[in-house]
């Protein structure tokens, strides 16, 4: 007789115990009480008041909820305008929401590609686009990261039975390093693939109107044909879109499953998205602010010997390798009332273990000061190994 399923899961959680990765979630103090550099609220529009009272007159005017999947229930005419917007910030004809970042990359992948189909992964891609390719049934291939070389050599490789995508993040989540587009867009075209980005940490930071990656390095429809975002870093709230041609949102509606089968975004969170991407396009002196933030943290850790990774990102990794060492020093942090992500395997490699440092708009210098202030008294306190200082 096979084990009770609470018996097998204690055996799995036991395992996971001993490994020193059991993840466990703690209870966020009010936004006063705490300084977070945790979070991807990357423009402060999560706590911007504006944002705050079109949420409620979207929920006055339209209701709670959505009620119905869009198919079923039909389109509401905010859900229409927040589609159009985004189509017209993204320079694209159209586009389709979504309720979160890995429901619509499940969604674009399982409706684009399917047995008999290749697909190329960037190695360190999200785990969304891994999930949604080996859903679709697709063989799943992953070139070396950021390696529009690597991934030039195993195109010429595969044998072309079926069409064939490339997948990548624009900015990656862990590293907030940023993919070369430009290259991935020449390497893919001269294959013959699609190329399928997910620019969730890109819009609304980078380019000159907060249109993204793709955008700040000039790419086109054309060159990047299936594009992804979300509206839960940059913009503050919550949910996701897919932007490219009529054909794409048009087959997105037939086959992407869970569009067709899930309830739509909630009206108040388009009402909000809206006047988020109103802010966004509008006051790009947010966008400087964040800039300056991030020169801001790399000045001072440099001056108080700590390595950062290279990034130009609201991401701002700080490599730590041994995991335990990691989690002790986010937890010591934790007691400052400060919020710092601790991120150990298996989301990045062996040995790769980090405090992953996300910075906003809101941010003022002497919290970034204080900070890194913390982070090098807390080294020495808890006797760490130095590999990130300056002896």
């Amino acid at each position: 007789m096979s084990a009770s399923l609470d018996a097998h899961l204690a055996t799995r959680l036991q395992q996971r115990h001993a490994s020193g990765r059991h993840r466990r979630r703690t209870v966020r103090e009010l936004p006063e009480r705490t300084l977070d550099f945790a979070g991807n609220d990357y423009l402060g529009l999560a706590l911007d008041p504006r944002l705050h009272h079109a949420l409620a007159e979207g929920a006055r005017r339209y209701g709670a909820g959505a009620t119905a999947s869009a198919l079923v229930g039909g389109q509401l005419e905010v859900h229409e305008r927040l589609e159009a917007a985004l189509a017209e910030l993204l320079d694209r004809p159209r586009a389709l929401l979504f309720s979160s970042g890995f429901q619509a990359n499940l969604g674009v992948l399982g409706a684009l590609a399917g047995r008999g189909d290749q697909t190329f992964h960037d190695r360190l891609n999200h785990a969304s686009l891994l999930d949604g390719t080996r859903l679709s049934g697709a063989r799943l291939e992953r070139f070396l990261h950021a390696d529009a070389g690597d991934l030039d050599a195993r195109l010429t490789r595969a044998q072309a039975t079926g069409a064939r995508l490339v997948v990548s993040d624009a900015v990656f989540s862990m590293d907030g390093d940023i993919a070369p587009l430009a290259e991935l867009a020449r390497v893919s075209s001269a294959h013959g693939a699609w190329l399928v980005i997910d620019d969730a940490h890109g819009v609304g930071v980078l380019g000159s109107r907060g249109a993204g990656a793709a955008s700040a390095a000039g790419l086109s429809l054309e060159q990047v044909p299936v594009l992804v975002g979300t509206l839960s870093k940059a913009f503050g709230v919550q949910g996701a879109f897919v932007a490219g041609s009529e054909g794409l949102i048009d087959s997105l509606v037939q086959f992407s499953r869970p569009y067709v089968y899930s309830t739509g975004l909630a009206p108040a969170l388009a009402n909000g998205a809206l006047e988020a991407l109103r802010i966004i396009t509008t006051e790009p002196e947010l966008r400087q602010r964040l800039g300056a933030n991030i020169a801001h943290l790399h000045d001072a850790a440099q001056a108080a010997g700590l390595a950062l990774a290279p990034s130009t990102t609201p991401i701002q990794p700080l490599p730590v390798g041994d995991e335990r060492e990691t989690m002790a020093l986010a937890q010591a942090l934790a007691q400052d009332g400060i919020r710092v992500g601790a991120i150990r395997p298996p989301t990045v490699p062996l040995g790769g273990s980090r405090l992953r440092i996300t910075l906003s708009a809101r941010h003022h210098a002497d919290q970034i000061e204080h900070l890194v202030e913390r982070i090098v008294h807390h080294r020495r306190a808890l006797g760490l190994n130095p590999l990130t200082e300056k002896p």
